[in-house]
């Protein structure tokens, strides 16, 4: 089911994040706080292709240290785990996403202590993991936070490629409903006024950038969280790296002018961290149409994945406080 990444480190002792970050095929899921997979589909040039971002996600983790300074916590406290890449047929879409879905769905159940994450791909793999996360639980209500520029809800019998289609696929096979669907970082001229309306006919949560920084970014993602702890039994966060403005994603694909800036994607994955009721999480949708990815595009999507962790290790610190036990 899962192929070793093209990307491997030496495992040793260290502080730097290809070095804290174990790269194991079958490790004892009570062991692992986080694990990483990798998906490597890409429709981004309009047909099946092997996705970058997996691959050069890896690369970069020699350039970063597992201490956050900003927040003063050391991430080698967390047990992450890579555990590779879903084993995809690059010619034969429908295979593909089973592969993926069926990795989710074993995942899930086979580490269901641990936190999942996806890297991607297109946002495609978004559906496949919780078709999956579905199958394993499915008694369980879903809430989805997106943070994209774009609702994805178009119908897939109308658009074909299943790339900017996720949450219409998911709400149309019952996974998720709309109400429990939280769309962040809208802006601009990126939506069509028929999906817009599509969104609001199903429930779906829209919020505008410009909401949320009139709102207070931090005030908004926390009321978010809130709402869907009442209403779900686990949150799924799916990160679309064209949230961001175009200035900090030159080479993604569907990034535009008046996005995320790094600062505020980077806040916003702290504080998700901080909330034990996100299970699972993807960063997609980096891989450009030509060419390959910038390593500063690359590096933004790590330093979010770190913020994301960072948030975990925090709200683990602040449990071990309210015990009355020593923070270090």
């Amino acid at each position: 089911m899962f192929i070793q990444p093209e990307c491997q480190w030496k495992q040793e002792n260290g502080s730097a994040m290809h070095q804290w970050i174990k790269q194991q095929a079958n490790p004892n899921p009570n062991d692992v706080d986080i694990v990483i997979y990798g998906a490597l589909l890409s429709y981004a040039s309009g047909g099946s292709t092997k996705a970058q971002y997996p691959t050069e996600f890896r690369k970069v983790w020699p350039s970063f240290q597992s201490y956050n300074l900003d927040e003063q916590v050391n991430l080698r406290a967390l047990s992450v785990v890579d555990i590779g890449d879903v084993a995809i047929h690059e010619q034969d879409r429908m295979l593909s996403e089973s592969a993926i879905e069926a990795a989710a769905e074993n995942l899930s159940i086979a580490f269901q202590k641990s936190f999942t994450c996806l890297i991607g791909g297109d946002h495609a793999v978004t559906a496949c993991s919780l078709r999956g996360i579905k199958n394993a639980f499915p008694q369980d209500r879903i809430g989805i936070i997106q943070i994209d520029t774009h609702l994805d809800a178009r119908n897939q019998e109308e658009v074909g490629l299943a790339q900017d289609s996720p949450i219409h696929q998911l709400m149309a096979a019952g996974v998720v409903e709309g109400k429990h669907v939280y769309n962040v970082g809208l802006h601009g001229f990126f939506n069509s006024p028929e999906m817009i309306h599509y969104a609001r006919e199903q429930g779906i949560h829209m919020i505008t950038l410009k909401q949320m920084r009139r709102d207070g970014i931090q005030l908004t993602i926390r009321e978010m969280l809130r709402q869907l702890m009442y209403e779900v039994d686990r949150i799924y966060v799916s990160v679309d790296l064209d949230a961001l403005d175009i200035m900090f994603a030159r080479d993604v694909p569907a990034a535009t002018p008046g996005g995320l800036t790094a600062y505020e994607l980077f806040d916003i994955l702290k504080l998700i961290g901080e909330n034990e009721g996100v299970r699972h999480i993807d960063f997609v949708y980096a891989d450009p149409k030509e060419g390959m990815l910038r390593p500063e595009t690359v590096k933004i999507g790590v330093t979010a994945f770190l913020q994301w962790l960072t948030g975990i290790q925090l709200d683990h610190r602040n449990r071990i406080s309210k015990k009355g036990k020593v923070t270090p």
